[in-house]
């Protein structure tokens, strides 16, 4: 559900949260990152941190220089003066995947799972063009969505201790990619040779919130 107005929330005694919507949403996701963007480009020092998700921003802020009266009524009023605009320009990014084998040791179970083959849950990962909603859990690692209902697919009920750099998952309806060697408990299908983090670089992380992401076989 979307909410008519977003709901700001204590988040500890150092943060707020502001929820738009409990479901996964291009139209909100784009709300989310405007509001982002209109309070860094306020660069106010009283803000340590934003931190975007599907649907809400979470706002960190210097208690001792802010109470959470005078944040609150700062994000209202950064709310009310933003702007609904069109989407902004995405970038498309393809990631080239080696599925299956040893490359993808969870491939076989998502096929199982869903009675497909192999081959058609390839050709359905790799049929959508994926929205990045934001950026999570390692540095690099976006979440991307969503894949078909028909290869959706749970966690692993115990995740594995070490996931290799480049692996292409499914958990639920999402699916990403794990920038560096990990643990994790997403579902394991490929695998890609693409560098998704590179600390030397002015942007280190190759994808961006915003972005469009299609994952080509090879």
């Amino acid at each position: 559900m979307i909410h008519s107005l977003p709901r700001l929330m204590r988040a500890g005694d150092r943060a707020i949260l502001i929820e738009f919507a409990d479901e996964i949403n291009d139209a909100v996701n784009d709300r989310v990152h405007a509001l982002a963007e209109v309070l860094r480009a306020q660069n106010r020092s009283e803000i340590r941190d934003l931190v975007p998700a599907y649907a809400s921003l979470l706002v960190c802020y210097d208690a001792r220089r802010v109470s959470f009266a005078e944040m609150d009524a700062l994000l209202r009023d950064a709310l009310a003066s933003l702007a609904i605009n069109a989407p902004r320009a995405a970038r498309l990014i393809e990631i080239p995947t080696r599925y299956g084998g040893e490359f993808g040791p969870d491939l076989a179970f998502v096929a199982a799972h869903n009675h497909l083959t192999e081959d058609e849950v390839i050709r359905l990962h790799t049929s959508v063009v994926y929205r990045v909603y934001f950026l999570g859990f390692l540095p690099g690692f976006a979440y991307l969505g969503s894949v078909p209902e028909r290869i959706a697919v749970p966690r692993l009920e115990t995740p594995r201790t070490r996931v290799p750099a480049g692996s292409v998952g499914i958990a639920g309806r999402q699916t990403g990619v794990y920038p560096f060697a990990s643990p994790g408990g997403w579902r394991i299908i490929g695998c890609t040779e693409l560098s998704l983090f590179d600390p030397q670089h002015d942007l280190p992380t190759l994808l961006r919130p915003g972005d469009r992401v299609q994952f080509v076989a090879i």
